[in-house]
Parts: C-alpha cells; structure tokens; sequence
C-alpha cells in the first residue's frame, strides 16, 4: 500500500531514509536534519511528496518527488530524487508501484514528465527502470559545492 509521508508517519520512514544514505556512503547522517528536510514535501506542498510503501504492515519503501522545471521542453517536470526499497522486501515489484505512483502524482500536479538519475554501478536499480517503458540519456551529471 502506498501512502504520503507526513507528520503522523514520518518516524516510520526515517530508518530507511537512513538504509538509503548508507548505501550512497553518506558520511554524516543525522536523523534530526533528515526529519527537517523531509517535513517539506508533503500532498499540497509546492515541493513536493514523499511516498512510502508497506509490506504486510511494515514500511519498506519510499520515493521522493521534487518538482522543478525543463527549458528544452519548456515545462515543469518532477524528479524522482529518492527511490529506496529495504533489501529484504526486494523482487516483488514494489519499486515499479512507486514508480507508477509518482509518475501519476507527478501528471495530477502538472508536470510533464518524471525523471530520475541512478548510480552508473546501481545495476539493481537499473534492472527496474529498464523493465519500465523508460528512456535513458547519457548526459552527465555535475555537482558544485
């Protein structure tokens, strides 16, 4: 079952959140930043949403959708930002039913289209979205701190 993360439930997603930073080799995780930063997307939130999936009870699983916006096509867009499911709740399709969701979240909101970036040695992850009508690109991705 997918659900909007919010206030109520936002203790439940924090240890994954945390599961997805270590797996990106955060260095310095901190649960009370987390909880900050994830408090501002919302339903209804101009930013956007955080989704999170149960199994049997249990939340396993949560996307982020931010929005911003795509000059080339000249349209708001919303980024797939975080997409993580608990190692032990793998295979069985819930990634791709978050996916969905946040696609349809996504046109709900007026944006165009939902993109997303992945790790280039996430094969996993890679797995998923190349079983999904989806296309890849080869741009490159840069950051500057």
């Amino acid at each position: 079952m997918i659900e909007p993360i919010n206030e109520g439930n936002l203790e439940a997603v924090l240890p994954l959140f945390r599961q997805y930073q270590e797996f990106y080799r955060v260095s310095d995780i901190n649960d009370d930043k987390n909880r900050t930063f994830l408090n501002q997307f919302g339903e209804g939130k101009p930013t956007g949403c955080l989704f999170g999936f149960r199994h049997n009870h249990q939340l396993v699983a949560f996307a982020t959708v931010y929005f911003s916006f795509n000059s080339t096509i000249t349209s708001k867009v919303a980024v797939m930002n975080d997409l993580y499911t608990a190692p032990d709740a793998r295979g069985l399709g819930i990634a791709k039913q978050l996916i969905q969701h946040c696609r349809d979240y996504a046109i709900d909101q007026g944006a165009a289209r939902l993109q997303w970036v992945t790790a280039p040695d996430n094969s996993t992850a890679q797995a998923v979205y190349e079983a999904l009508p989806t296309k890849s690109s080869q741009w490159l991705f840069y950051t500057l701190s």
